[in-house]
């Protein structure tokens, strides 16, 4: 299994190198280097996963990320992704990813994947399924919020187009942050609060250094409003832009906290 994942990782290094993009990450110490461990990371990009483990697989950890089902639909893919151990996640039917993440999580293993149920629209952490903790509250593992920044200007959606910019050079930064500890009796709601919070400060931390900021008057549709770029706002991506489940936390964190007042 792990020398599929090998392989798959080389393939991935050799095409970060080839279009010449620099991943930096900080506090991947964070990460354990061994026993079962749960990433909660931010998404911004559809590559965020070849950045995730490019830092992870540092720490000698490879990640079996929570993935959209469809994907296993793709022929040549599905038996990579098997080999990999990643988990196929039906919103329709997410028990069934659950309680395989719980059991890798047993067994030891790193379980990754994004909390936010998809790529948010405004560049801000949008409303967060408890699944996370959850599985945190059951397995003992901790919790590793995670953000990444600079992949929205390669691959990620967009208003009115989503951009698509292989352009050389391009800089991604990743900061992992704390681990969060649910205990037994822990409010999952509460908890998965706290991780929008330390989620939020991470994103907003990276989306800040000097090497991400917009130049002065460029038109930003890749940088978050609140900030000075020119995404949509957060009202306007939750009225109509982000697909957010039903049973997702409402934000008690980051800007414009009103924009989810319809949400629940």
């Amino acid at each position: 299994m792990e020398s599929v994942y090998r392989i798959v990782n080389r393939v991935g290094r050799a095409a970060l190198w080839t279009l010449g993009f620099n991943v930096q990450w900080t506090g991947a110490e964070h990460l354990p280097l061994d026993g079962p461990v749960i990433l909660a990371a931010t998404h911004a990009s559809y590559p965020d996963f070849v950045f995730i483990e490019r830092a992870a697989v540092s720490r000698g950890r490879y990640i079996r990320f929570m993935t959209r089902h469809d994907v296993w639909n793709v022929r040549a893919v599905a038996p990579l992704m098997n080999s990999m151990n990643h988990i196929p996640v039906n919103r329709e039917v997410p028990v069934h990813a659950y309680l395989r993440a719980r059991r890798l999580l047993e067994e030891g293993e790193a379980v990754g994947g994004f909390p936010e149920a998809g790529i948010s629209y405004s560049f801000t952490v949008r409303p967060l399924m408890r699944g996370f903790v959850s599985l945190a509250q059951q397995t003992c593992a901790p919790v590793i919020p995670l953000a990444g920044w600079g992949g929205q200007r390669i691959f990620s959606v967009g208003e009115p187009d989503p951009p698509v910019d292989l352009s050389r050079k391009r800089r991604v930064d990743l900061a992992f942050g704390a681990p969060l500890h649910v205990a037994r009796g822990d409010d999952l709601t509460e908890k998965t609060q706290e991780l929008g919070h330390a989620l939020t400060g991470l994103l907003e931390g990276v989306q800040q250094l000097p090497q991400h900021r917009p130049r002065p008057g460029e038109v930003a549709t890749w940088y978050p409003a609140h900030l000075g770029g020119h995404a949509p706002t957060r009202q306007r991506a939750a009225r109509g832009l982000d697909v957010v489940p039903f049973n997702a936390v409402t934000p008690t964190w980051g800007p414009d906290l009103d924009a989810y007042d319809a949400h629940e």
